[in-house]
């Protein structure tokens, strides 16, 4: 990781995303709580995380329009247009106004796939292959360490003087971002004109995340596990209250137990993706959830703490082996459109499970569920795990790929920089 800290364009970059990442921190539990202070529903405010995660249905066309300009101008153009589609946000005043946090969440859900598929590609382009697990890890430790304190101050910060301060941060802080990425100095050339009708344009990202062996055995296994990961926002509050015998503010004090286990893991996920390969990384976040939810199912504070540390290592785990494996298996040309369809392929079930385990839980036991929780999590991990030859280490030979018919847009001008 100090090695791609050396770079002077990256450490340009991580500059930046700390500042947008800052942003982000202390914005979108703020938006949330916003609802809640102006209308007293849980409801309407659990209506707001909806909000932000919706527009992943559009990511084929989000992932197309990134794919069809040159990444730095158009990451600057996106953080100044996420600031500038946060200037509703002052004209809330009382519960009539809850319309409008709505609509800016669902924008900024919108923005925030934009910059992900936006930044997949250029890290791609600034950083070398041998050095893009380092980078991914840097981005995710500062991440995990910004979930330790940004939701807790954004919420403090609003509690002390209200939205406006709260949304005056976040515009700054994206502001700089693309101040500071304007700065960066890479050689890009205009992206290929479109070959294909834009029906299959949109879809060849889905196309090369359904063709490429390593990609898809990671996106079905890490879905699977996606598909009850969620339930534990939910148990968490049931494991606290029934469990523990405890106030349900004592989850934020198991929350910050789990951000310190996400710093560990994103300090490490570097080095497991070099020993293990990029599906071996996501292959041992996943099963380290596991663990964490079985030992979940039995209340003891103890055991707690050891579990929620296993599950913040887990985090950064699979991020950084996802993303990695991403940037290294995509042709650049589609990493915009591959990018926002894998966030959306991850995104949607993690929803799903969030909404089913709401319900889920006040049908059943909690412990159940965390048992099943991590019986699934362990399964999807194992099936993973069998397939980390997909992915070899660094220097290791790899399976021989099976024949795959390319696809049209393959056959544009070579790239020099395609892996």
């Amino acid at each position: 990781m100090r090695t791609v800290l050396r770079r002077p364009d990256f450490r340009l970059l991580f500059g930046a995303l700390l500042a947008s990442m800052a942003a982000e921190s202390i914005l979108l539990l703020a938006l949330a709580i916003w609802v809640k202070d102006l209308t007293g529903s849980d409801g309407l405010a659990g209506a707001t995380i909806f909000a932000i995660i919706a527009p992943m249905t559009l990511a084929p066309l989000v992932g197309w329009v990134v794919d069809r300009y040159r990444r730095r101008p158009f990451f600057v153009a996106a953080n100044l247009g996420t600031a500038m589609l946060l200037t509703p946000l002052f004209a809330v005043r009382d519960r009539a106004d809850v319309w409008i946090i709505y609509v800016v969440a669902a924008l900024y859900g919108l923005s925030y796939l934009t910059l992900s598929a936006t930044l997949s590609g250029l890290i791609r382009q600034l950083v070398p292959s041998e050095l893009l697990a380092d980078a991914n890890g840097a981005l995710q430790t500062v991440r995990q360490g910004l979930r330790l304190g940004g939701p807790l101050a954004g919420a403090a910060l609003y509690a002390a003087v209200g939205g406006w301060l709260l949304t005056t941060l976040a515009m700054v802080g994206f502001v700089t971002a693309a101040a500071v990425v304007g700065l960066l100095r890479v050689a890009e050339t205009e992206p290929a004109a479109a070959t294909l009708r834009w029906p299959a344009e949109l879809g060849a990202g889905l196309r090369h995340l359904a063709g490429e062996p390593a990609l898809r055995r990671a996106l079905l296994g890490y879905g699977l596990g996606s598909l009850v990961m969620g339930f534990s926002e939910s148990l968490i509050f049931a494991y606290v209250d029934q469990g523990l015998d405890r106030d349900a503010a004592f989850v934020g004090v198991l929350v910050t137990v789990q951000g310190v286990g996400g710093l560990v893991g994103g300090l490490l996920s570097p080095a497991v993706v070099r020993r293990t390969g990029e599906v071996g990384a996501l292959a041992a976040g996943v099963t380290f959830f596991g663990p964490a939810a079985l030992a979940l199912a039995w209340p003891d504070l103890r055991l707690g703490v050891l579990a929620l540390l296993l599950a913040g290592v887990s985090l950064p785990l699979t991020m950084v082996g996802l993303a990695t494996l991403i940037q290294r298996r995509t042709p650049p040309r589609l990493l915009g459109r591959v990018a926002a369809a894998s966030e959306a392929l991850v995104s949607g079930p993690q929803a799903c499970s969030i909404g089913a385990g709401a319900l889920l839980v006040g049908v059943f036991d909690y412990r159940l569920l965390f048992v099943l929780v991590g019986v699934v999590t362990t399964a999807a991990g194992a099936w993973l795990w069998r397939g980390r030859r997909l992915s070899p280490p660094p220097g290791t030979p790899g399976p021989v790929p099976s024949p795959r018919r390319p696809h049209p847009a393959e056959h544009l001008t070579p790239d020099p920089t395609r892996l």
